[in-house]
């Protein structure tokens, strides 16, 4: 019988058995107010939170504005200024070039202006003391050739008195060489020239020879009412 019992109680058909809490009723009322308060107060600083991040928000944004009108009044300042600084650039910049332009043209009157007193004194010394006789000639001739086909002159013509009269005539140019192994020459074109003077003039010119020849000498002639009155030669 005991043996019959015992089987019973160690099979599945032995009837269940309920475990229940040894705590006390007022215990278990306490915790489930400690987890309901707890819950509410997670839940209220949830809220504030919430309402603090919120309200963090519109003030960002409200500064971000504020930002952006200041950046872009910064920005309209900063253009007006660099504007200014262009035009103030393109100013100095006009102003520098007018100034060097300035000073290249001083430092050519102030050569053409010591070019003349040279000739100035050399004509001086030239010319004899008490002398009135007009007596006009070729001072120089310079050439050379600007390319294979064109040649540039240059003819001084002086006259070496104190009080000379007037001089007119004209200048004659001959040009001699070679082309093709046989002589060449021919009269430039421009020739003969005018010229009138009291004390000294220049003359000068550019002509043109035919390609393959060969320029040798340049001749020029002072000529008054049909008569030679001087001869100079230059060789290239």
């Amino acid at each position: 019988m005991r043996l019959r019992l015992l089987r019973r109680r160690l099979t599945v058909s032995a009837p269940r058995m309920s475990v229940r809490s040894a705590l006390p009723w007022p215990l278990r009322w306490l915790l489930a107010a400690l987890v309901l308060g707890f819950s509410a107060a997670l839940a209220l600083w949830a809220f504030e939170q919430g309402k603090q991040i919120a309200g963090v928000e519109a003030g960002s944004r409200e500064e971000l504005r504020y930002l952006q009108s200041e950046n872009q009044r910064i920005s309209a300042l900063l253009e007006k200024a660099q504007s200014l600084v262009n035009t103030s650039q393109s100013q100095i910049i006009a102003e520098q070039t007018a100034q060097k332009e300035l000073v290249a043209q001083i430092r050519r009157l102030e050569a053409d202006n010591q070019d003349l007193r040279d000739d100035l004194g050399f004509f001086e010394r030239l010319i004899p003391a008490g002398s009135g006789v007009s007596s006009a000639r070729i001072r120089s001739v310079q050439a050379e050739l600007l390319t294979p086909t064109q040649v540039r002159w240059q003819v001084l013509v002086i006259q070496a008195a104190k009080n000379p009269t007037a001089f007119k005539g004209t200048i004659e140019l001959a040009a001699s060489g070679t082309m093709a192994g046989k002589p060449f020459s021919m009269t430039p074109q421009g020739s003969p020239r005018e010229v009138s003077l009291m004390q000294y003039v220049r003359s000068t010119g550019v002509f043109d020879i035919p390609s393959g020849v060969q320029i040798k000498t340049l001749t020029v002639k002072l000529v008054q009412n049909g008569a030679v009155k001087s001869v100079q030669t230059f060789e290239f």
